[in-house]
């Protein structure tokens, strides 16, 4: 039996790439924690992982060129699962294969989004984890972000028990493309844009949804409809532009993924209301940068929130000139004329809270708000948005299907 609360959590990389480097970001606005330890494949990315934890001040970080190297640390409580969404389920193997061996002391594990690439993959993680006896959070930012949280609050104290629950929730997410090439891969990543963001958007609209207090369970999923399409990454020119940056390995003139998608989502509360979520994501958006809008109806009100509609706006004229960069907001796509800035992107976007919370409920042996389970029930909900928008049907929960549904856009001998 572990000795909680512990005097401060100290937590393992895996992983260095951008939303490493953005948690430890939002970890400056957290107490209790030193980042102990990293893993990554390349020497050189362990490196700036270790001199960003030294700057930041985090801790004595120390690098490991294997998982079990990590794992085995005596320095290590929790991992942060962080690296690409094809190493993760991996990641967890080797995870629970050193604690029953007795080689790990590790007690806690959290994840980013999206847990996995599949259910059976994603049923598999939290199998891993509650069978190695870990209290496991999953990383789902958006559920955090300040706005959602304030907003949720009100809007639950003041208007809706005053005139009902809230009965729709609409979550939107898009700018012009990620990162990396893994991203662009859907073998490798698991799908396209549907995959990768509207992961975010289900679950915050979800959590907006629910009542204060009660379980995310406590609403059923009772049916969903999906579509994707391919609207600015297949053109021949765009498709080039893939290819020039990223190498062979992204041709989206052969095995695209989708860069647009739609999902209606149809739920039932406890009483048998009927409640709906609206969610749309894309890659094909250029604007000033990442863009993250969401609404809550209920009977009597509206909540909303745009990310660009900041209080803090630059304007930059043409003789302005400099390097390109991510400065003033994520996935900027501009350094001239009026630009909005995000003055805490870590904190709007939900990332110091998020790592607040799991830091706190693991240092204390409690049971997140987000775990291993809601990352389940969001791969469930992704892969019956693919599958509706592979057979041009609504899928209606629960589907056994889905258990072993693979997107076509992740199947390795799909047709382009």
């Amino acid at each position: 039996m572990k000795d909680f609360p512990k005097d401060r959590l100290r937590v393992g990389f895996v992983g260095s790439g951008f939303i490493a480097h953005f948690h430890l970001k939002a970890m400056l606005g957290v107490r209790h924690v030193e980042v102990t330890g990293v893993h990554s494949r390349k020497p050189e990315n362990r490196a700036r992982i270790i001199a960003a934890v030294a700057e930041l001040g985090l801790g004595n970080c120390r690098g490991h060129d294997s998982l079990e190297s990590l794992f085995r640390a005596d320095d290590v409580d929790a991992i942060w699962i962080l690296s690409p969404n094809y190493t993760r389920l991996d990641v967890m193997r080797a995870l629970h294969a050193e604690i029953k061996a007795g080689r790990s002391k590790v007690f806690a594990v959290a994840c980013e989004k999206p847990l996995a690439r599949t259910v059976a993959e994603a049923r598999e993680m939290l199998h891993l984890a509650e069978d190695a006896g870990l209290n496991h959070g999953y990383l789902e930012n958006q559920v955090f972000a300040t706005p959602v949280q304030r907003g949720k609050e009100i809007i639950w104290r003041r208007a809706a028990s005053a005139t009902g629950r809230p009965y729709l929730a609409r979550a939107a997410e898009e700018h012009s493309g990620p990162h990396e090439p893994w991203f662009w891969q859907g073998d490798k990543q698991g799908g396209g844009v549907l995959s990768d963001m509207m992961c975010h958007s289900v679950e915050v609209a979800r959590h907006l949804l629910t009542e204060p207090g009660a379980p995310r369970g406590s609403l059923k999923v009772k049916s969903v409809n999906g579509t994707v399409a391919h609207l600015k990454w297949t053109r021949p020119h765009y498709a080039s532009d893939l290819k020039k940056r990223f190498g062979a390995e992204v041709d989206y003139r052969n095995r695209p993924a989708e860069d647009f998608a739609r999902a209606t989502v149809s739920l039932e509360d406890a009483e048998g209301n009927a409640l709906m979520i609206e969610a749309t994501t894309s890659w094909a958006y250029v604007g000033a940068g990442l863009r993250i809008q969401l609404e809550l109806l209920g009977p009597e009100y509206a909540m909303e929130f745009n990310s660009l509609a900041t209080g803090l706006k630059i304007f930059m004229s043409r003789a302005v000139t400099g390097s390109e960069g991510e400065d003033l907001v994520e996935k900027q796509n501009a350094e001239q004329g009026l630009m909005p800035v995000l003055e805490d992107e870590a904190g709007v976007y939900g990332y110091t809270d998020e790592n607040r919370h799991m830091v706190e409920c693991f240092r204390k042996g409690k049971t997140p708000l987000e775990t291993f389970h809601d990352g389940l029930a969001v791969v469930e909900m992704l892969m019956g948005l693919y599958r509706s928008a592979e057979t041009g049907r609504t899928v209606t929960f629960p589907d056994p299907e889905l258990e072993t549904y693979i997107p076509v856009v992740a199947r390795r001998s799909s047709p382009s």
